[in-house]
């Protein structure tokens, strides 16, 4: 089980996980690939479209994530549409922002209540939620 998933079950109460887009400029297809999970997203397929797009970062082009969104059955021509929202647009740019404004230089990043962990492990999760809901109780 991913390590996100084991911390959102061990602590269901008391975590919230919250997605930012950012899009690296390294990656030609990021940005496309953002706006198309976004996409998805307004058909109730974020998640698994944003898995299939990360097992295929390495041959991502429109034709790939054409693909992948057909496969999956989403409404296409929805989909093609509401890549090009500029809401969508905006909203991605708005969180490379934030994401620049708190320190993001790749990703993924992790931050707990604004605190970046740089260690990714259960135990690392579990000292830094433990010391956050501690901080809370005071």
């Amino acid at each position: 089980m991913p390590l996100l998933e084991q911390v959102l079950e061990k602590y269901p109460q008391q975590v919230k996980l919250v997605y930012k887009n950012y899009p690296l400029r390294s990656h030609s297809y990021s940005a496309p690939a953002a706006l198309a999970a976004l996409a998805a997203h307004r058909q109730g397929r974020f998640w698994e479209f944003h898995d299939r797009l990360f097992e295929n970062y390495r041959e991502l082009n429109d034709q790939k994530i054409r693909g992948i969104a057909a496969r999956m059955g989403l409404d296409l021509q929805s989909f093609e549409k509401d890549r090009l929202d500029p809401g969508l647009i905006a909203l991605v740019n708005r969180d490379i922002r934030e994401g620049a404004r708190a320190g993001v230089r790749g990703t993924p990043s992790i931050f707990v209540n604004g605190i970046k962990l740089n260690a990714r492990s259960m135990q690392a999760f579990d000292a830094s939620i433990r010391r956050e809901l501690a901080l809370a109780r005071k």
